[in-house]
Parts: C-alpha cells; structure tokens; sequence
C-alpha cells in the first residue's frame, strides 16, 4: 500500500484521566488502524491513526462514541501519505 488515510484529532472537554487514552487503545484493536494517542499539556487527547478511509471514519467514530459523555469537540485533519506507524500505541 502507497499511500493511507492519515487521521489527526484533537478531542477537548473532560478527556484526560477517564481512560481516554486506554479505551482508544482498546478500540484500534476492532479495526486495521495504526497510530497513537496522547495527552497534551492544553488538557486536549490528540489521536493519530492511518488506514483506509473507511476504517480509520469506524474507528473515530467508535471512539467518539465510547467517550462521548466527556468529549466537548473533535477536531479533525485529514490526509493522504505514505504509511508512517506500525501497531497502535498510547504515548
């Protein structure tokens, strides 16, 4: 595979120290992504995952729905580039 869908997002609200970044790690393993997720100083989650499109789309979104009593707002960039991650891992 050339080129994937690369993902970035930012979730804000009450998003650190509710097992964000474990419960992102759970669900990577549902679907055929790779990446990783954060914690930021600011007290957003930053979630970078690359796949294919449909996969990475399941993935936010199974995320966003697992969370969603904390997550305020998902800021999301998207883009198309060569394959930079293997495994999914919480930084």
């Amino acid at each position: 595979m050339s080129e994937v869908q690369h993902e970035t997002v930012f979730f804000s609200g009450r998003v650190q120290g509710v097992g964000f970044r474990y419960t992102a790690a759970q669900v990577a393993r549902e679907y055929e992504v790779a990446g990783f997720v954060t914690n930021l100083a600011d007290g957003r989650v930053r979630l970078e995952a690359e796949g294919a499109p449909g996969e990475i789309e399941a993935f936010v979104t199974a995320v966003q729905e697992r969370m969603n009593g904390f997550v305020r707002k998902a800021e999301r960039l998207t883009a198309r580039r060569a394959p930079q991650f293997r495994g999914f891992s919480i930084q």
